[in-house]
């Protein structure tokens, strides 16, 4: 079976659903569940690769809003397929102040449905479609946003958290 087909055979999350639990390693030596985060909102966000120019821009963009979103009552945690060591020195190197998760399995990235056939320049591969997830306090998914762009991506998600107040 491709993994296209695979791929679309998994049971996707939907918004006013419970949000698949997963527990990955960290960049800092530790671990992340999220069933573990019940009483916190948990703004997830998934990314392609550490130290490239968009990804990078994007976490400094939660970064420098990290003051906001935790007036808010929300944490932020990335997820890519790198391993623990390269989110460690990119957590570093950006001064980030939230937890960067390593998916290298995938199988995050497959359960959130982010593992994606892309297109560059006319060729095809499989890779993390950027995409962010905001879960309640209780677990549950209550909005996402897919193919993100980085303009006003920030400002939609406080937005979405303080309409929830």
């Amino acid at each position: 079976m491709s993994e296209i087909k695979a791929q679309k055979e998994i049971k996707l999350p939907v918004v006013g659903g419970k949000a698949p639990d997963f527990a990955l390693p960290t960049g800092d030596g530790g671990s992340f569940k999220l069933s573990e985060q019940k009483g916190k909102k948990v703004i997830l966000y998934f990314y392609p690769q550490d130290q490239t120019p968009t990804c990078t821009q994007q976490a400094c963009e939660f970064r420098d809003s990290h003051a906001k979103f935790a007036e808010l009552g929300a944490i932020v945690v990335g997820v890519s397929p790198d391993p623990p060591k390269s989110h460690a020195k990119f957590a570093e190197k950006q001064s980030l102040p939230f937890p960067l998760l390593s998916d290298e399995s995938l199988k995050v990235c497959k359960k959130y449905g982010v593992w994606q056939l892309k297109k560059l320049y006319g060729r095809e591969y499989m890779g993390v479609e950027r995409s962010t997830f905001l879960i309640d306090e209780k677990g549950k998914l209550v909005r996402e946003w897919r193919k993100v762009r980085l303009k006003n991506h920030i400002e939609s998600i406080i937005e979405a958290l303080q309409s929830r107040k």
